[in-house]
């Protein structure tokens, strides 16, 4: 009767090389002990071919999972009555050629086919077949009676075998089908009984305290000490990373104090690299002036120096590209450029010009004096010829505020200009105007400040500068090495590929 198989949804496990099939059994063969299953899945996957074909001396161990209704197309008997010397009692396994599979034979003896109920009647349909067992019912009983007691076994069962094994089967859309069918669907996959739910939850604490990480930990760490692999391991056992700036080839280290100055500075500032500034006292600073001016740095070169580096800074604040580009249709920056009759103020001028020629609205104050300094009168006749704007009273200053001041007001010397009655004007304009203040080498004391700055330039060397002086910027006005060397200041350059570079306070 080896028809009564077929239609059968079965699990064949081959062992370890193989695995395990499932699928419907297509034909069963006594004679070569095959049997073959249409539209298979392996190991849970869909198989490509649609029929495989199995010999006795593979399998070991096979498992019915369901057995064809009397509906169905293929008619067969009860699980219980396949192959078995009485109906009702069991099935009867045989030997394969090989000792290993099982094969069933044909039943002993033909009864009367009997009604099998439907998977919503039926407490269990799973057959188990081993190689050294016998399926009787009183095993079948114990078998499943253990199955049902298992914590939602019955319930993962059913809904997997009313779902994935049956890849074939397509499911009727749900307008086509009267309520009572419906019904019997819902029955199938969600008719579970009550009694069969287990009472208690999975306890997920009390299985995790089984597991001790530390002793997983330390055989991990003892097999990889012993295997020479290296360990998960400190932080100084990382390989050491490098951004694209850094080299990775061994040097000698890195000297970070490379200015030397024959005084103990007041004040040390450091760059963004790390490298020590310390600050020198305005008569050091005014020697090597003094002393790169012998050597042929004449005072037009440092201003026109100067001037070039204060105008890429205020570039810089006034949005670099991103403000001064063509393209853009907006208001030009303005920029107020607060000068005094000195060499500062010069310098402001010098600054001016250059800002003028980059497309920036340039509002120059310089008081009326009668006689001015050589240096003034060159950098005046320069800035006349741009779109630069001069004036030389307050009351033509901008009332709206501009987007930065430049503050030349302040020198070391000729302190007597602070009590004029223009500077007290101009520095109050200053504060009520409310726009960033950039100051062009502001003097030491805080007490002769009288427009607090954001943003202030040192030349060459920074002086010891107070809070007031804000954020102190360092400036490369060309003085060679020796020059530093001549007034005794052990020198070397902490600009790199910048000629402005920020200062932080130590």
């Amino acid at each position: 009767m080896a028809t009564d198989w077929l239609g059968s949804i079965v699990s064949i496990n081959c062992g370890e090389s193989l695995g395990v099939y499932q699928g419907r059994v297509s034909a069963v063969d006594q004679v070569s002990q095959t049997i073959s299953l249409t539209r298979p899945f392996h190991n849970g996957v869909k198989c490509l071919v649609p029929e495989v074909t199995f010999r006795a001396g593979d399998i070991t161990e096979l498992k019915i999972l369901e057995i064809p209704g009397p509906g169905d197309s293929r008619q067969c008997g009860d699980s219980q009555q396949m192959d078995t010397a009485m109906p009702g009692v069991g099935c009867q396994v045989g030997p394969s050629q090989n000792g290993t599979g099982k094969v069933l034979k044909k039943p002993l003896s033909s009864s009367a086919p009997q009604n099998i109920p439907r998977r919503t009647d039926m407490k269990s349909q799973d057959i188990v077949i081993s190689p050294q067992q016998q399926c009787s019912k009183s095993y079948m009983d114990r078998h499943m009676e253990s199955l049902s007691q298992s914590k939602g076994f019955r319930r993962r069962h059913n809904s997997w075998s009313s779902s994935s094994r049956h890849p074939n089967q397509v499911t009727p859309k749900k307008s086509g089908l009267k309520n009572g069918q419906m019904k019997s669907k819902d029955d199938e996959c969600f008719g579970d009984d009550i009694d069969e739910i287990p009472d208690t939850d999975f306890d997920f604490e009390g299985n995790l305290a089984l597991f001790d990480k530390a002793a997983v930990f330390e055989e991990i760490e003892t097999y990889e000490r012993r295997s020479g692999t290296r360990s998960r391991g400190t932080p100084s056992e990382k390989p050491a990373r490098y951004r694209h700036d850094e080299n990775i080839l061994e040097s000698e280290p890195i000297v970070y104090r490379r200015i030397v100055v024959p005084q103990n500075p007041n004040k040390e500032f450091c760059t963004d690299s790390g490298l020590v500034v310390p600050s020198v006292s305005y008569e050091l600073h005014k020697k090597l002036l003094a002393v790169a001016e012998k050597h042929g740095l004449t005072l037009e070169r440092r201003l026109e120096m100067t001037g070039v580096c204060v105008s890429q800074m205020a570039l810089s604040l006034l949005g670099g590209p991103n403000r001064l580009n063509p393209k853009n249709v907006h208001q030009r920056p303005t920029v107020a450029l607060l000068c005094g009759p000195h060499v500062k103020g010069a310098q402001g001028i010098s600054c001016g010009r250059h800002l003028s020629n980059h497309d920036v609205h340039v509002i120059l104050f310089l008081p009326n004096f009668v006689k001015m300094l050589e240096s003034i009168t060159n950098e005046l006749n320069l800035f006349s010829k741009t779109q630069g704007q001069q004036v030389s009273s307050v009351k033509d200053l901008p009332d709206t505020p501009v987007d930065l001041v430049i503050n030349c007001l302040d020198c070391h010397e000729n302190a007597f200009l602070r009590d004029q009655p223009w500077y007290k004007a101009v520095v109050d304009w200053a504060n009520q105007n409310r726009a960033p203040v950039l100051s062009i080498d502001p003097p030491i004391s805080e007490m002769e400040l009288g427009i607090d700055a954001k943003w202030s330039l040192a030349l060459g060397l920074p002086l010891p500068l107070g809070e007031r002086a804000g954020r102190v910027y360092l400036c490369d006005i060309g003085i060679p090495q020796k020059v530093f060397q001549e007034v005794g200041i052990n020198y070397h350059s902490p600009f790199g590929c910048k000629f402005v570079i920020p200062l932080h306070s130590t």
